[in-house]
């Protein structure tokens, strides 16, 4: 999958669990791991870039948590803890050139998306 974007500066708010690192797996195998494809998508994400995860994790975990992201060099800005576990709705308005502002991936739970992010300067 394709995603082509403008060079404006984006914000990122990623899933943390079933994502980008196993569903359950800090529970299930006792520490988390990397899905396939995470690194390649967290890779291509801009250095002036805000990245965001939201997760239903509770509070109790926030410390191995991103022990784990910066053990593995996964750079966040913030991070949502306690989200609850229904869908999550993103919600912006266009530009007046008419660039869309939000794009809303759905990914199958623990499968890897190969998602090629394009910069287009005239967008």
């Amino acid at each position: 999958m394709e995603l082509r974007m403008s060079s404006l500066p984006k914000t990122w708010i990623l899933d943390l669990d079933g994502t980008i690192v196993k569903h359950n797996g800090y529970k299930i195998d006792g520490a988390d791991s990397l899905l396939p494809g995470a690194e390649n998508l967290l890779e291509q994400i801009g250095v002036e870039d805000c990245v965001i995860f939201v997760t239903s994790r509770k509070l109790e975990y926030k410390e191995s948590t991103e022990d784990f992201l910066r053990k593995h060099a996964i750079r966040f800005d913030h991070i949502i803890y306690e989200a609850p576990y229904g869908e999550r709705i993103l919600i912006n308005d266009k530009k007046p050139s008419g660039l869309p502002m939000a794009y809303a991936i759905n990914t199958t739970r623990d499968e890897s998306e190969d998602i090629e992010i394009v910069i287009d300067p005239t967008l």
